[in-house]
């Protein structure tokens, strides 16, 4: 679920939270041997000519008709015009890089056209406003007025074997009843080679699965994926919220899978397998700011790259020199992105390391040092005591190497570790890297992002000047899950890289926007996976 409002504070009272849902048909086929893999990102736009990205659907391989389960929830202001542009590509990519990606249409539209509509078809336009060949997207909004969420596990047991060569390969997919007829509402993971497949624990929101009303009808699709696109379908139920709620209550609820036309088929047919619920409890799901004004401390670290592949800071072809004018792309990140965060972290005193560099008196090469050189206390004040104190190292290190980033986040992540012995939700930790280029040890920053995803933390990674950055849209998990080089999967997506040059002439506001639009929900997601409330509830003064 991608979150986003537009920057800048807002009158609270004059705005609600909408979910939209998108759905393509006939999308252009831009692959020789498959279908197009599409990917549907959603842009807003609140004044000027500068889009900034809200979130981005998952990819669905081999798909010309997508329909996407990742919904973008967003803030609709009744008194502004939000301009929202949805722009479908297909994506070659493991990273999802939107530069490699081929464009197969966009919509531009408002909001307050899609509330209005409730469900808004249109067809999708190629950049010189052309039509993209017979391509439609479909957009359903649904106010969000319910903060509650429905917790499963869901297991299968003995499903029909569907690969000729192996095992089936099953995901679910979950529907509301609609008076258009079915909605999807949530899309498991695939489970691989496994008729008895067990499915991480997910949540789906109250309203996108029952509308709130517990005797609505929910259909469940069992399906065995396929590379093609085409997947295979194992069965079906139809139940309740209510049904699932008590029947779970004893041990598990047990469903036949039942496929209809192997029913009419074959004698004696009784299911396709048994999809098991082991656990369903709806719970009330606090947002980010509940956590914010509960309480929640935001501790924003900051690492500095003093890696010699930014150049001498003496001379201007450097990153890190500084022009006449007191700037250069990283004093700029620091700005941009700190000015936003420290509103968060009520003592404003931050913690700012540097990375890569032989430091005085040994000149020993270090990955992790506080750029004051006071270890005891490397705390900055405000961000213009972060500033200051970068501008005072710049001339007493030695630019060198290599660019390891895992010291930094594990560094971070010890602190992390602490705050999990806390019973509410009272710390969260961001790290802030800043950096030119190619990380140097991979397989340890990938451990150590995945042993980071289990702490309340998130990973900001800004990327100064033109290097090749594909390391880190790879850790980026935009598209899937990042894995450690043994195979450990992260329990979550905490990192955000953003390329500093693509808002280089579109302001501090675009790029701060950018930075921290995932922050919000990587916060509540994580607390709330955790079952961990704020400090005190938001309501109370």
């Amino acid at each position: 679920m991608a979150a986003g409002g537009p920057p800048g504070s807002r009158p609270t009272e004059c705005v609600t939270k909408v979910a939209l849902s998108v759905s393509c048909k006939n999308l252009l086929d831009m692959d020789v041997l498959s279908k197009s893999d599409p990917l549907c990102v959603l842009f807003m736009n609140s004044s000027g000519s500068q889009w900034w990205e809200v979130g981005r659907t998952e990819k669905i391989m081999n798909c010309l008709d997508p329909t996407f389960s990742k919904t973008f929830v967003i803030d609709y202001y009744f008194e502004m015009v939000q301009k929202l542009k949805f722009v479908v590509y297909d994506i070659d990519s493991d990273n999802c890089n939107l530069e490699n990606a081929d464009f197969l249409g966009e919509l531009e539209c408002t909001l307050g056209q899609v509330v209005s509509s409730g469900k808004l078809t249109k067809p999708l336009l190629m950049k010189d406003k052309r039509p993209a060949g017979k391509g439609t997207i479909t957009i359903c909004a649904e106010e969000r007025t319910d903060n509650r969420v429905v917790e499963f596990e869901v297991a299968g047991r003995k499903l029909d074997k569907k690969d000729f060569f192996g095992k089936s390969d099953p995901f679910l997919e979950f529907y509301k009843q609609t008076e258009t007829g079915w909605q999807l509402a949530h899309r498991t993971e695939v489970v691989k080679y496994n008729l008895n497949p067990v499915w991480r624990p997910f949540r789906i929101p109250l309203q996108s699965l029952c509308g709130g009303d517990v005797e609505k009808s929910i259909k469940i699709d069992c399906y065995d994926y396929n590379n093609s696109g085409s997947h295979d379908f194992i069965g079906s139920f139809q139940t309740t919220l209510s049904q699932i709620q008590q029947s779970s209550l004893t041990y598990a609820a047990e469903f036949d899978c039942i496929n209809s036309k192997k029913k009419q088929k074959k004698k004696g047919y009784k299911n396709s397998g048994v999809i098991v619920i082991k656990h369903c409890k709806t719970v009330k799901e606090y947002t980010f700011l509940d956590y914010i004004i509960g309480g929640c401390q935001i501790n924003f670290t900051i690492a500095i790259d003093f890696t010699g592949s930014n150049g001498d800071p003496r001379y201007p072809q450097s990153l890190h020199y500084i022009n006449p004018h007191g700037y250069n792309e990283y004093l700029s990140a620091i700005w941009a992105v700190g000015s936003v965060i420290q509103d968060y972290d009520s003592d404003k005193m931050f913690p700012v390391l540097g990375f890569g560099a032989q430091i005085p008196p040994t000149w020993q090469v270090s990955h992790e040092f506080p750029i004051n050189f006071d270890p005891s206390n490397p705390f900055c004040e405000g961000i213009e005591g972060v500033v200051t104190a970068y501008q005072q190292c710049l001339p007493k290190v030695k630019l060198y190497g290599p660019t390891n980033f895992s010291p930094v986040i594990n560094h971070v992540a010890h602190f992390g570790m602490q705050a999990m012995q806390q019973e509410t939700a009272s710390q969260y930790f961001v790290l802030l890297i800043i950096t030119d280029g190619v990380i140097t040890d991979m397989d340890e920053t990938r451990r150590a992002i995945v042993n980071a995803s289990r702490l309340p933390m998130s990973i900001i990674i800004v990327g100064v000047g033109a290097a090749d950055f594909s390391a880190m849209e790879f850790l980026d998990g935009d598209d899937g899950i990042l894995r450690s080089a043994t195979g450990e999967a992260a329990m979550r997506d905490i990192v955000q890289f953003v390329p500093f040059r693509q808002f280089q002439n579109a302001g501090t506001a675009a790029l701060a926007q950018s930075v921290l639009a995932e922050l919000p929900d990587q916060v509540a997601s994580f607390f709330n996976l955790f079952h961990l409330m704020p400090p005190r509830e938001p309501s109370s003064p």
